[in-house]
């Protein structure tokens, strides 16, 4: 575990990004309560330790090279999944207020475990993005959202913007092709109150790609929005 730590740190360093002897303590242990729970649900497919040093921890974190997040900041991570990138975040910005939203329930007592164990604050919310987009205590309350390649960036924007307040920005982390993507969803971005501010290129230690898309809200998001689940997968915005 001892490469582990100096793999992650030695990359951070490289980005700019500092982690602590105790941060880098906090990320070993994410790993091997991912890799322990793994084995009873179904979390990542990714367990090895190099790919989940790179893959997830470190690539999460590139969100923190993509913005600049204010000390304090609201940020939801939307379909969190296994915790990425929000847990990391966390761990490297311990200041920031972070929400987890997920549909799954049995995810969410994974994620209750490493914010326990890690001594993380963390609200945890069991919702569908589309429902949480509703909820008064949700809608336009955060300064950022962000979520990790569940969907198309047209569908993405629908799920994610009505969560960030006017001013905020909804944080896409998206593959190789965000870039196509981000343009092709400009219309359903605008609709929404959105607007693309910027995409940043990153390409990971074993050569994949990834794109950030930073897109800054500039209004209110119309009532209307977000649909029906079913509506939003079906007739995604144009």
């Amino acid at each position: 575990m001892e490469d582990i730590k100096r793999r992650l740190g030695e990359l951070c360093k490289a980005e700019g990004i500092s982690l602590s002897e105790k941060q880098l303590e906090q990320f070993q242990r994410y790993m091997e309560l991912l890799v322990e729970w793994n084995k009873k649900m179904n979390l990542t497919a990714i367990t090895d330790p190099e790919g989940v040093t790179v893959k997830h921890f470190f690539d999460s974190l590139l969100l923190l090279k993509a913005v600049e997040v204010p000390e304090g900041a609201k940020l939801i991570d939307v379909g969190t999944g296994a915790g990425f990138p929000g847990i990391p975040v966390a761990i490297a910005r311990p200041d920031v207020q972070l929400t987890l939203l997920d549909s799954l329930n049995k995810r969410l007592v994974f994620l209750a475990e490493v914010c326990r164990e890690l001594g993380l604050q963390a609200d945890i919310r069991h919702a569908r993005a589309e429902e949480g987009g509703r909820q008064k205590e949700l809608r336009e309350q955060f300064d950022f959202a962000t979520a990790r390649a569940v969907a198309g960036m047209n569908v993405l924007c629908e799920y994610c913007l009505p969560f960030v307040k006017t001013g905020g920005a909804f944080i896409a982390m998206k593959g190789p092709d965000g870039e196509e993507e981000s343009k092709q969803a400009a219309r359903a971005i605008g609709v929404l109150g959105g607007k693309t501010e910027k995409l940043e290129q990153f390409t990971l230690p074993d050569g994949s790609r990834r794109c950030i898309a930073v897109v800054r809200k500039v209004r209110e998001t119309p009532d209307a929005y977000p649909r029906h689940g079913s509506k939003i997968s079906k007739k995604p915005l144009a």
